[in-house]
């Protein structure tokens, strides 16, 4: 079979498909369509084949109407009505288009004259011709975007020029809302603090897209140049045809062969001047001092002498900086991809398509390729050598989510039965049946697309192939025609040859003085009495399969007879907590309903039998061990939940010492901090492995817990950890239950095998994750949930080839919650290039920023952070710099090149370099940095992009009565309004910042007070008032709460209070206290990174 043929549309499989109860989900991404017309720009990275889009008739954006001053010092005036989407105070968030919106016809030449607005259905095309390329001229001395832009590149298809529409982007999940485009016929305002001069020109708007065109290489009719300053509104950037490199914005309209468009170009006066407050001026943050003007880059403007020429009087230069709207917007970037990618379905028919963006909402249609909900890869298009891989420096890597969630609308995978003989396989490599795979000889044979070699095809398998090659029945059998089914497993493969029972839940619970002082015990106990009739079930069952039982623990453990035989709970105590037994067997893992009298008995008097306690020393490793030792004796896996509060400083197997020592910090020790204590906690990792016990972890600290060392048995076993510091019921008792719920509720595969297969030329040689390895090839996870993903990273073993691609397997066997033995199979075949410009097309930058993250934060683990923070930077240098030299047009070397895929590599990376993990604030605790680390370990694509670039929303620039989420705006200080309110949420954590000069009665609707004064900070409950304001901000907060995995605890931050500067750290464009850059800065650095490599 062709991998490049299109797979026609599936009929439904005639069988009965499992639902996974809990997970009914409104709409998923909580989005409803944008009522703002569909800007017909193309595909964010290539449009999907197959589907033709028509514009919209006469579509244009009027010029900029005067900009609104700086929000630092914008007030509104009481009862001032919001412009559109601008309301008072606002500062426009990235450039402003002012042309007409067209696409060129891709078989056009470029530069031929355009047709007027509407008269042609633009059809998108794979590739067109290339564009010209569009850049940065990043100026040391006084930035400023450059006013020329590079000869077209030669139609050879080598150079695909670079860079970029200034575009934008957020971290935010599949489920994140719209971010508005610009209301039809409206332009957004353009900050005064640009000071351009506006230029007019009768009845045309100016090119948008480019600060200078040259004629194309084909000859055509010259399109208009332009020199000095960018215009109000233009973006820097050549015009692009809809080709998959460069970003789809529409190319401007043509103006009569010659024309110029002239007007005054002085020098812009500086962004702010310095006696406005809130802002110091941008040095080249953690990287130096600000420097003087640097060899080959063009002074700020013809007035100031040139590098290298005679020393002139000094002349008084205002200060400069990049103008951070003409440098790429993550904001603009998510906005774009949802409105050219977000309406139509993602079929997974053809070979090597980038998906779009996590950040979009879109519908996937399985044809052949698994969905970008299982497996997302940092390049969709890889090099046919390892030399040339060697060269981009780009990583091959896979984010891999076996058991994802999928959205309402789209079916869980097939579940097939081939019955005793099991799934059809390759005798050689062991791949499993794939659609990929070729049959031959009249069906009789098929060979192996991994390893090419030839095996039989059993006889209860046989079917005819038709004129194509193709079996007749590929369309009613998932493993023919799908990218991801399930295959129901044999006695084969399972433990010691026969089938496995369902697994069990033990709850652990510490009962000692701190957890019962603080409430957590009595809360947790009246919790699980409702909580046990929701366990995961499969398919239809009424009740779940899973049996649960009880452990109480401080010094010693008590372990419960909860028997549906018994009038009362019995307890029996084992104090001997150095060589740990499991005192009874019958009784301890019972049936919820049948023992449902004795359990409820027992949690009513586990609070009181301990609430006289003065115990306050814990055990942790024996805790584990009995758990495990439970399910041993009972022959099954399963789940154990610690609810645990201090550091194990008693007596027993893995106790541990306070060893916190902030003074470690950026020295070669610091990495200890990251490590365990012990090795025992490796060691019992391993053994519960083993066993299929997967611990899922729930800390309750008031001081150091040592988090690296606990964390331990969690993540080697699939499981998660849960902190809640310095807990109290009041506070932090919505947080803490909604995220027990969840965890308790969701569906996981035990006891699972995970490995991936690939092709001949590439092999996977390295995974991230939670989870265990006892050999090269096999994931081995006791437990794994639809959150968790684990990440992989391939290699070239020999030359691939072109013609055929690269194929990846991914083969999860495991037991559903219900004991039946699985294995669940994705497929995705990926494209193979002989061109660099190729591989840079088809990047994710999402998906190379969660490798990236990943990648550092076990570097941590054995380098000090300073080394692992320079590799990083130095391989973006090198994937930016091969791209600069083999794919972008000759041009200055003071003009940044970005590839358009990759334009927000930079400001990722810095929000990358800027955490906590590698770059510590003071108030960041040692805890706090070992938790992030293993939590990004299993974090997916979407979970890694809001975390590291968090969405910041504002609140009363949208209609009162819109139901969509409002417009994203760049997470930076300078983009907050002091007349308005913004939610900043990054997965974690949900800020409510409220600006001093907000209206009164936007106060009293949200808050029930009279004045800003009187608003209480640090609220963490918004007062449910029946307001349409209130109604809107509350249920905008739950919707974004239901997108996450974890809860987000509200915390309402007035501007100038003490709370502000925990608020600040999270808007990551600007400087950090820690000594972070601001976003411009490292642009600058990275700049000048590359020029070095170049050079």
């Amino acid at each position: 079979m062709n991998v490049n043929q299109s797979i026609p549309p599936v009929p439904p499989f005639g069988q009965p498909q499992p639902v996974y109860p809990g997970y009914h989900q409104s709409s998923y991404s909580g989005q409803s369509g944008s009522t703002a017309p569909a800007i017909p720009y193309g595909a964010y990275n290539g449009p999907v084949p197959g589907y033709q889009q028509t514009l919209p008739q006469g579509i244009s954006r009027a010029p900029p109407s005067s900009g609104a001053p700086p929000a630092s010092t914008a007030q509104a005036a009481c009862g001032q009505v919001a412009y559109g989407q601008f309301g008072q105070g606002d500062v426009q968030n990235g450039p402003s288009s002012t042309v007409q919106m067209q696409r060129l016809p891709g078989s056009q030449p470029f530069g031929s004259p355009l047709a007027p607005v509407g008269s042609q259905p633009a059809v998108l095309q794979p590739y067109g011709p290339p564009p010209t390329s569009a850049q940065v001229t990043a100026q040391l001395a006084g930035m400023q975007i450059s006013g020329a832009v590079a000869p077209a590149p030669p139609s050879s298809g080598l150079g695909y020029g670079p860079p970029t529409s200034l575009a934008s982007a957020s971290g935010s999940f599949p489920n994140s809302g719209l971010y508005g485009s610009y209301p039809q016929g409206q332009a957004s305002p353009v900050s005064q603090a640009q000071g351009h001069p506006r230029i007019q020109t009768p009845q045309r708007s100016a090119p948008s897209q480019a600060s200078s065109f040259t004629p194309p290489a084909s000859g055509g009719p010259r399109l208009p140049s332009m020199t000095g300053p960018l215009l109000p509104g233009q973006g820097f950037g050549g015009p692009s045809v809809s080709q998959p490199n460069h970003v789809s914005s529409p190319p401007p309209q043509a103006l009569p062969p010659g024309t110029q468009i002239t007007g005054p170009l002085g020098p812009p006066p500086p962004m702010h001047s310095p006696q406005q407050p809130g802002y110091q001026p941008q040095q080249n943050g953690s990287f130096g001092s600000t420097r003087g003007p640097q060899p080959n880059y063009g002074s700020p403007y013809p007035a100031a002498p040139t590098f290298g020429s005679q020393p002139g009087p000094p002349q008084p230069l205002p200060p400069k900086r990049l103008d951070p709207d003409a440098i790429p917007s993550p904001i603009q970037v998510i906005e774009d991809d949802r409105n050219n990618r977000g309406t139509e379905p993602f079929v997974t028919g053809v070979r090597g398509q980038v998906p779009p963006l996590v950040t979009t909402n879109f519908l996937v249609k399985d044809q052949g390729n698994a969905s970008p909900r299982y497996i997302r890869c940092t390049s969709y298009n890889i090099p046919c050598t390892s030399d040339m891989a060697k060269q981009a420096q780009v990583p091959l890597a896979a984010v891999i989510k076996p058991l994802a969630r999928l959205p309402p609308d789209e079916a869980s995978p097939y579940v097939v039965d081939h019955g005793e003989s099991g799934p059809l396989r390759c005798n050689r490599c062991k791949a499993y049946m794939c659609p990929f795979m070729q049959f031959i000889e009249g069906g009789r044979r098929f060979q192996c697309c991994f390893c090419s070699c030839i095996n039989d095809v059993p006889p209860q398998y046989f079917q005819h192939l038709d004129h194509t090659g193709k079996r007749v029945d590929a369309y009613d059998r998932p493993e023919l025609s799908l990218g991801s089914y399930e295959f129901l497993a044999t006695v084969d493969y399972c433990k010691n040859n026969k089938f496995p029972s369902p697994p069990a839940f033990i709850f652990m619970i510490d009962v000692s003085y701190n957890a019962i002082r603080t409430g957590l015990v009595r809360l947790l106990c009246e919790e699980l009495k409702s909580l046990l009739d929701f366990l995961p079930r499969e398919g239809g069952a009424e009740e779940s399969a899973i049996r649960v039982g009880f452990v109480t623990y401080n010094k010693v453990l008590h372990f419960y007879n909860v028997k549906s035989s018994l009038a009362q709970p019995q307890m029996m105590v084992v104090s001997d907590v150095a060589d740990m037994f499991v005192p009874l067997l019958d009784g301890f893992l019972v049936n919820v309903n049948e023992s449902r009298a004795v359990i409820t008995s027992l949690l009513d008097q586990i609070p009181e039998m301990f609430a006289d306690t003065r115990e306050t020393e814990t055990v942790f490793v024996p805790v584990i061990q009995a758990g495990m030792e439970a399910l041993k004796a009972a022959e099954c896996a399963g789940k154990l939940f610690l609810f645990h509060t201090s550091l194990p400083i008693a007596e027993a197997p893995g106790k541990l010492k306070n060893r916190d020592d902030r003074k470690l910090i950026n020295t070669d020790k610091e990495k200890t901090l990251f490590q365990p204590q012990t090795g025992a906690y490796q060691t019992l990792a391993k053994e519960c492995v083993a066993q299929g016990c997967c611990i899922d972890l729930f800390l309750f600290p008031n001081q150091y817990v040592d988090v690296a060392t606990l964390s331990v048995v969690p993540q080697l076993t699939g499981g998660s950890v849960y902190k809640y510091a310095c807990f109290q019921v009041e506070n932090d008792q919505e947080r803490f239950l909604s995220d027990l719920r969840r965890d308790v509720q969701k569906v996981v595969g035990f006891d699972a095998v995970m490995r991936v297969r690939t092709s001949t030329g590439i092999r996977a040689v390295d995974f991230f994750g939670a989870f265990y390895m006892s050999n090269t090839t096999d994931v081995e996870l006791a437990g794994l949930d639809g959150d968790k993903t684990v990440t992989v990273e391939f290699k070239h073993d020999d030359r691939l080839n072109e013609e055929s691609g690269a194929l990846l397997q991914c083969a999860l066997l495991y037991t559903s919650c219900a004991g039946q033995r699985r294995l669940r199979i994705h497929n995705l075949a990926l494209n193979c290039c002989t061109q660099l410009a190729d591989l840079y097309r088809n990047c994710e930058t999402d998906t190379l920023i969660n490798y990236m993250a990943k990648f550092a934060y076990r570097g941590v683990l054995n380098s000090p952070v300073k080394a692992v923070r320079d590799t990083l930077i130095t391989q973006c240098a090198q994937i930016l710099a091969c791209y600069r030299k083999n794919c972008a047009s000759p041009s200055s070397a003071g003009q940044l090149i970005l590839p358009e895929c990759m334009k927000l590599l930079p400001v990722y990376l810095n929000c990358v370099l800027k955490s906590d993990v590698l770059q510590p604030g003071a108030e960041v605790t040692t805890d706090d940095r070992a938790y992030v680390r293993q939590l990004v370990t299993s974090m997916d694509v979407a979970e890694t992009n809001v975390f590291f670039y968090p969405r910041l929303l504002p609140l009363t620039k949208s209609p009162i009565e819109s139901t969509t989420e409002p417009p994203a705006v760049r997470a930076s200080e300078e983009r907050l309004s002091n007349g308005d309110m913004y939610l900043l949420e990054n997965g974690l954590n949900l800020f409510l910042w409220v600006g001093a000069s907000v209206q009164q009665g936007v106060v009293q609707s949200l808050f029930s007070v009279s004045s800003f004064s009187q608003i209480t900070s640090g609220l963490s409950v918004l007062p449910v008032l029946d307001n349409p304001l209130s109604k809107k901000v509350r249920g905008l907060i739950d919707s974004l709460r239901a997108q996450r995995s974890r809860y987000m605890k509200l915390i309402v931050v007035k501007q100038e209070d003490k709370l502000e500067m925990l608020f600040k750290h999270f808007l990551v464009e600007d400087k950090s206290l820690s000594g972070g850059a601001s976003y411009v800065d490292f642009l600058c650095h990275m700049h000048k990174e590359i020029r070095q490599l170049l050079s």
